[in-house]
């Protein structure tokens, strides 16, 4: 609890970046559960719904690891600043968002959207290293992921009034108002980490050269090496699994469970309540653990709450196991998120760090559109649960994995720090 309290009282820059992060992620929710709504009602088309979902996972495959190049290249701070504020302005052609007609624009905003946040990402999970002492890295990230837990309880909530009784325009103006704050927040960042000089090439040509072959060296970073290629396996694994849950979860509820559409909203929702728990409990225990007993204590934990999910309707009839579980499987989400996210940062440096990130974002990106697409095939084929029940195993087998190569994935300043 001291590292906790001390990076929340002590740490002023980093208690800004984190509570910057909290007001967008509470308007994207916001905007993302109100758009969800309004566009079915506009179209009445599962279709059109569904291309939401496209707008919203294409630029982290086409994009991500290319903005990782320029993350390494700019201020990180100033980064996050311009896009909070490009983020804003991008929302305004909702206003326009009347009919079905006009259903383009939602396309187009959300589209944006997301190759903005292909910048922002890499910025800020590079930047927080700096910002904090690195014994307090790990208790730092589990506050960071805490906040898209706390986020999505109330940005969830106040979409799905805001849609009911404002539309897109209100919408849109409040998630607007969001990022004017969170770049409020990020003006009073006093931080300035020393950043190595790029040397400029001459020419066009020169740079774009220049440019292929810092991008190619990022993802050099992540095959490199048995501990980044362990890194990078587990997200593609798991990234898999995670768009099978996303497009089987629902069915699960309905086919499996008997429950309705209320009963799966409130069942996805539960798993926040665990994540906010598992954060203050991973945060409080940061100094404590080395991030790799973390993540793959997490992740086995994480992979066995899930199998059981998904298999006792086979025994048992009734909701009250999976709210049980989904409440429960938010601990060791948090402690997977948290020791996932301090082993990369402590395995990179910070000149690459950002290419790295954008690299295992695409990565993930590409792998979360694979499991959506064999998931739609597959959960007819071969059954739902079958399925979803290769999410639970990546998840527990890559955890096991992860605690069998606990040498190589622990740089030695972990131990070290550990030991004092």
């Amino acid at each position: 609890m001291k590292d906790l309290w001390q990076v929340l009282t002590r740490q002023r820059d980093y208690r800004l970046v984190l509570s910057a992060g909290l007001v967008s992620l509470t308007g994207d929710w916001i905007l993302r559960t109100g758009l969800a709504f309004h566009v079915y009602v506009l179209t009445g088309s599962t279709l059109a719904s569904g291309g939401l979902l496209l707008a919203s996972f294409l630029p982290p495959v086409l994009l991500g690891s290319l903005a990782g190049v320029f993350v390494d290249r700019w201020d990180r701070r100033r980064t996050m600043i311009v896009t909070n504020l490009l983020h804003a302005i991008v929302l305004l052609p909702l206003l326009l968002v009347h009919d079905e007609s006009a259903i383009w624009l939602i396309y187009l905003v959300i589209l944006g959207q997301s190759c903005l946040q292909q910048f922002f990402r890499p910025a800020e999970q590079s930047l927080v290293p700096s910002l904090v002492e690195s014994r307090q890295l790990l208790t730092a990230n589990a506050l960071n992921s805490q906040t898209s837990d706390i986020a999505r309880l109330i940005g969830a909530a106040v979409g799905g009034m805001l849609a009911a009784t404002g539309g897109i325009a209100l919408l849109a103006l409040v998630d607007a108002a969001t990022y004017v704050v969170a770049m409020a927040l990020l003006l009073g960042v006093r931080h300035r980490p020393e950043r190595l000089k790029v040397e400029r090439a001459g020419g066009v040509r020169p740079a774009v050269l220049k440019m292929k072959a810092e991008w190619v060296e990022g993802i050099r970073i992540c095959l490199s090496g048995p501990a980044m290629r362990l890194v990078f396996v587990f997200g593609v694994v798991t990234g898999v699994g995670e768009g099978v849950m996303s497009t089987l979860f629902a069915p699960f509820v309905s086919a499996e469970l008997g429950g309705d559409g209320t009963a799966y909203g409130l069942i996805t929702s539960s798993q926040a309540v665990g994540g906010i728990i598992g954060g203050l409990v991973a945060a409080a225990l940061g100094s404590r653990f080395r991030a790799a007993m973390m993540w793959g204590v997490g992740a086995v934990a994480f992979g066995l709450i899930d199998l059981a999910i998904f298999l006792y309707p086979l025994f048992w009839d009734g909701l009250w196991p999976a709210f049980a579980g989904m409440i429960l499987v938010g601990l060791p989400g948090a402690f997977l998120v948290a020791g996932a996210m301090t082993v990369i940062q402590r395995l990179t440096d910070d000149a690459s760090r950002g290419r790295v990130f954008g690299a295992l974002f695409a990565a993930e990106g590409l792998a979360v559109l694979v499991g959506i697409s064999a998931a739609g095939v597959l959960g007819d084929v071969v059954g739902i649960i079958p399925v979803l029940v290769v999410q639970g195993l990546g998840f527990f087998v890559g955890g096991i994995v992860i605690l069998s190569r606990l040498r190589i994935l622990a740089p030695e300043r972990d131990v070290v720090e550990l030991a004092a």
